[in-house]
């Protein structure tokens, strides 16, 4: 029997999971931090965490960020990142489908994918106003916290969705929890209306709308939202659904999803 030693595929898949691990990390934090910094948030070891660090700032995806030993995303992202984008065209498509939602309607509006069991907004054109009424590029949320999640998740069965969503998820910003049967219920209506809009649970003072795009299965991978405040999306609630509604299915027209 073969021991599972330093160079085993197990131990090299680990690290792998590991590494990726560290770079998520560093998207959601935003900042740069040390290496014993990052294995005490991830519940890492620390000798572990130092190896891979070393190794990812070796291949240019961490750099040295500060004169503390603080590291960071690195450059060699950024270039893999426009590789991705020269084969993956739709992104060019969807910033052109926010410029048209936000030119018509002023507010700022989204595309908004699944990261994971997560939601994430993808990609952003902001609005008119002077504040921010929106999450951040790349920030993951609880799905059941969005007006996207539902629509996300509505070609799923309700124990597929009940498996796929951790169940803290469902504990609200203000700690109330919302039942999954509720959440699985406005997934099923709106997937039906092609829609859904709701008063932010993450503030007290914007509308969201949310509909969907869909790839060539007809499953919904992506969303384009907008994010009003609360007052004005009320008002004009039927302009800026149809709005989205024009231009997703425009979009979903124009893009190849497989």
């Amino acid at each position: 029997m073969t021991a599972v030693g330093q160079d085993s595929p197990l131990r090299r898949s680990r690290g792998l999971d590991r590494a990726f691990e560290i770079l998520d990390f560093f998207r959601v934090q935003r900042r740069p931090m040390r290496p014993n910094e990052i294995a005490a948030h991830i519940g890492a070891p620390r000798s572990s965490v130092y190896e891979l660090v070393n190794l990812l700032l070796k291949h240019g995806a961490l750099e040295y960020r500060g004169d503390e030993g603080q590291v960071f995303l690195g450059r060699k992202l950024y270039f893999l990142y426009n590789a991705y984008a020269e084969q993956f065209d739709p992104m060019g498509e969807c910033e052109s489908s926010l410029a048209r939602i936000t030119e018509t309607t002023r507010e700022t509006s989204q595309f908004c994918m699944l990261d994971g069991n997560k939601y994430t907004v993808a990609l952003m054109k902001e609005g008119i106003r002077p504040f921010r009424i929106s999450s951040n590029v790349g920030e993951a949320l609880p799905i059941p916290w969005t007006a996207s999640g539902r629509l996300l998740v509505s070609h799923m069965t309700d124990q597929e969705i009940l498996d796929f969503i951790p169940g803290e998820d469902f504990k609200l910003p203000n700690g109330e929890w919302l039942s999954p049967e509720t959440f699985i219920q406005q997934a099923r209506e709106a997937s039906i209306a092609g829609y859904f809009t709701f008063d932010s649970i993450v503030d007290s003072f914007t509308h969201c709308f949310a509909v969907p795009v869909y790839q060539k299965d007809k499953k919904c991978m992506a969303t384009l939202c907008l994010v009003a405040p609360k007052d004005d999306g009320l008002r004009n609630k039927q302009e800026y659904l149809r709005c989205l509604m024009d231009v997703a299915s425009e979009l979903t027209q124009r893009i190849k999803f497989v």
